[in-house]
């Protein structure tokens, strides 16, 4: 070990190149990535990763609406819009998916098809079989998804076949689909505990080489989908749970190109998002999520934190406005009423609030202390606190500051708001309050001790 010695340094080193405060923290990477698989060492280039064409795709309103009750063909109409106008004109959020069961879920796909918006492309989702097929073609899509499950736990337990049909039975509907005109996407169900070299690869195999014979518009995608979020990001991890293996195999073996290749997870054991930016780095273009992460049981990656992290792995919006995630929080909260908690990332009433006087004052004097990046110009969200028993007088001083639209000289000091300082304190050593202080309390003792700034109100 070679001992190491302070450097003295005149500026503060804030590695400004990544953590540029107006933008999302950049994602450096500065080594290869190697992977043993078959028997040989691979290596990967994160930097090829971030050259390509990343995109994000949407499962709201099929996945999405088996963990809530559904939306109304209004609010899908709205959600889809946001989706649209967050994804920006590049379409970065490039297709969504329905449900075309019901009356309700094909008004809302003829609802949206009405809008004219390019992006996100409007797809279906089936079972491989021609009745339910037949839904699309009656709708005009040209893309769908299609179960295509294929673990033995599938194969034999819910399906009650073998390999052999199965296979077969799969490679009858893409055909099917290809004939009729609609682009299928395979959803390989359960991926993460198939057989991937006695199965799934001779499936992907056949598939694609279906697609050769046909036009690009037709060429069939793969979605692998971690139904029970068995994935794992970790080097060494074994098939069929190790993400990095089951994208370079389905590229290198079962010749997919990556622009037709797509996550889908799930977040039974909290890897969601991580697994879908593992699968981005390691060759597969597309990664599917949904507003929020609501998804059937533990949800799926979510779509914000998937721009975000684009953002950082890119560094750039490329088109994205971010600005609509609140916009999209707040429609749900305040159209749809649902509950979004308040601790979520980007989202929660609480996100890029403090309650601790300690990291009010870091706030006060320079934010970029104790906040993530900009919220306030990226999210039209600027840190808030919340006063307890452990805000002290720098988390009352920050408040009333943030409140009175106070900045630079005009900033009340800790000595002028030390009596309101001194009333929250008295709420819990005196009175022995257990709940936040509330803004309209906060107001109240403002306008009481500080009438000076409200004279003019």
């Amino acid at each position: 070990m070679v001992n190491k010695e302070i450097i003295h340094v005149e500026e503060p080193n804030l590695y400004e190149d990544i953590f540029e405060f107006d933008n999302v923290p950049r994602i450096p990477f500065d080594g290869k990535i190697y992977e043993e698989i078959n028997g040989n060492l691979v290596e990967f280039d994160p930097q090829e990763a971030i050259n390509r064409e990343l995109v994000i795709t949407d499962t709201t309103f099929r996945d999405g609406q088996q963990a809530r009750p559904p939306y109304t063909v209004e609010q899908t109409v709205d959600l889809y819009k946001l989706i649209s106008k967050l994804g920006g004109p590049n379409g970065v959020i490039r297709w969504t998916e329905f449900f075309l069961y019901n009356n309700k879920d094909k008004e809302a796909v003829e609802k949206c098809l009405e809008t004219g918006l390019e992006f996100p492309l409007v797809t279906g989702w089936v079972r491989a079989n021609k009745g339910e097929f037949r839904l699309v073609t009656d709708m005009g899509l040209k893309e769908t998804g299609m179960l295509t499950s294929c673990s033995d736990y599938h194969i034999f337990y819910k399906l009650r076949s073998d390999r052999k049909k199965i296979l077969e039975s799969y490679l009858d509907m893409v055909d099917h689909a290809i004939s009729s005109g609609v682009r299928v996407r395979c959803h390989l169900e359960d991926v993460t505990r198939a057989d991937i070299d006695g199965f799934v690869i001779p499936f992907v195999q056949k598939v694609m080489d279906m697609a050769d014979q046909v036009d690009e518009d037709l060429k069939p995608k793969i979605r692998l989908c971690d139904t029970l979020g068995f994935g794992i990001s970790y080097p060494g991890a074994a098939l069929p749970r190790s993400i990095p293996k089951l994208v370079y195999k389905m590229i290198h073996e079962g010749g997919v190109p990556q622009d037709r290749l797509e996550w889908h997870g799930h977040n039974d054991f909290h890897k969601v998002h991580t697994n879908g930016a593992i699968a981005w780095l390691y060759g597969c273009n597309a990664v599917n999520t949904t507003l929020f992460g609501f998804g059937e049981r533990t949800g799926n990656p979510p779509l914000e934190g998937a721009v975000i992290e684009y953002m950082g792995l890119k560094g750039t919006d490329n088109g994205m406005d971010t600005r609509v995630i609140t916009e999209i929080a707040e429609y749900y909260i305040e159209n749809i009423g649902a509950e979004i908690p308040h601790f979520y990332p980007l989202v929660g009433k609480n996100f890029n609030t403090t309650r601790a006087g300690i990291h009010a004052d870091g706030l006060a004097k320079y934010e970029h202390v104790y906040n993530i990046f900009n919220t306030g110009k990226l999210l039209n969200r600027p840190p808030r606190v919340a006063i307890t028993d452990k805000s002290g007088v720098d988390g009352v001083a920050l408040w009333v500051n943030n409140y009175l639209g106070l900045t630079d000289e005009e900033k009340a000091s800790k000595s002028a708001v030390a009596r309101i300082a001194r009333w929250v304190r008295n709420q819990y050593d005196v009175e022995g309050r257990n709940t936040a202080i509330s803004d309209e309390e906060m107001e109240e003792q403002t306008r009481k001790y500080l009438p000076e700034h409200f004279e003019d109100k």
